[in-house]
């Protein structure tokens, strides 16, 4: 008798320890669909979408200076890193061998003149004999071939004449525009030959900055620029390399035909004033793209979560229950989505918390702490 009572007891206990855990379960679990979370309105935003791309830059006009004739380096006026004028003297080479051809080939051209003009005068003569019937005619035709091959000769000899002033003059290299010096690598007496580069010559007045878009960022800005309401400026900026903002502002002149095939890039060309010559050819920097775009909703990066290449939010409906809603991203900036489509605004969703909810729970929300 007194085991049945015991058992009795016994099973009364574990009934009220199950009453009390299923209890205590219920009340956890309403406790869990009444989780306080953040939640955030959607509302159209204009904003500015800034992207940072590395940027070569280069002179507007960049040439090396090589000698164009054999010879002694005989004199160097310039020094290196000055600012030079256009049709400035820069490099001396020795010119007596040139002079010497340059007289040589003038007297060619005076000895073929002085040939001409004799068989000029035969012309003339045997013109008169043809004509009082002393020769015959073909004396005239051979004395007329003759006189056209001393007119040949004469222009041979100026050619040559022309082509020995122009070696002459290529003994003196001048600077083809204003520009800067660049390093100056051979001294006064070193021997040059064709095609030995003598220095640079930059003309910094105004830098192109060349970078590249990998194609998918390149469509999404195509697709960002559509989205203002009025025409993209294309106006960018350069930080330089020890973090300082570049003071002028610059402008995206040409983007290249072609999608470069191995990289997957297309390359654009940005122009920038350099009153200052604070850049120089060869420099690198971030350039940014600025965009403008209008009444675009966005959503933050910790709202959004992705399933089998889909991106979802929480939408949280009037009666505070939870609901997956799927958008599509027109594109990414910093830690924001620009919503394409499948989101509007005034709509509410959840701004964080996603990994400790599910679809269909009822939430208690609070305004989240941030701005858009």
């Amino acid at each position: 008798m007194a085991k049945f009572i015991l058992l009795g007891w016994l099973i009364v206990i574990v009934t009220a320890f199950s009453n009390t855990g299923c209890s205590s379960y219920g009340a956890q679990e309403a406790k869990q669909d009444t989780l306080q979370l953040p939640v955030l309105t959607l509302s159209g935003k204009d904003t500015v979408l800034q992207t940072a791309y590395v940027a070569d830059i280069q002179a507007v006009k960049n040439v090396e200076i090589r000698a164009r004739v054999k010879g002694f380096l005989e004199a160097i006026y310039v020094d290196e890193g000055k600012v030079v004028k256009k049709g400035q003297l820069l490099f001396k080479i020795n010119d007596d061998e040139y002079k010497t051809l340059f007289s040589k080939a003038h007297a060619a051209l005076q000895n073929a003149e002085a040939a001409a003009r004799a068989t000029q005068l035969e012309v003339e003569r045997v013109q008169l004999l043809v004509d009082k019937h002393v020769v015959v005619p073909s004396e005239l035709e051979v004395a007329k071939a003759r006189l056209a091959a001393d007119k040949a000769n004469i222009e041979e000899a100026r050619s040559a004449v022309t082509s020995a002033e122009n070696h002459l003059s290529y003994t003196s290299v001048r600077a083809p525009f204003d520009g800067l010096i660049d390093r100056i690598p051979l001294k006064p007496g070193s021997l040059i030959d064709e095609g030995t580069l003598l220095t640079s010559l930059s003309d910094i007045s105004a830098m192109f900055a060349y970078f590249s878009f990998p194609e998918n960022e390149y469509l999404q800005y195509q697709r960002t620029k559509e989205l203002s309401q009025q025409k993209s400026s294309d106006s960018v900026k350069l930080v330089l390399a020890d973090g300082s903002n570049y003071p002028y502002h610059g402008r995206i002149e040409t983007v290249e035909a072609e999608i470069e095939q191995t990289t997957g890039s297309i390359d654009f060309r940005a122009r920038f004033p350099n009153p200052k010559q604070l850049l120089r050819h060869g420099a690198t920097a971030k350039l940014y793209i600025s965009t403008r775009a209008d009444s675009v909703l966005l959503v933050p990066q910790r709202s959004v979560f992705d399933i089998q290449d889909k991106s979802y939010v929480y939408l949280v409906g009037p009666d505070n229950k939870l609901r997956m809603q799927s958008f599509v991203p027109l594109t990414r900036f910093s830690h924001y989505y620009i919503v394409k489509q499948g989101l509007h605004p005034a709509d509410r969703i959840l701004y964080e918390g996603a990994q400790n909810v599910r679809d269909g729970m009822i939430i208690k929300p609070r305004p989240a702490n941030i701005k858009l």
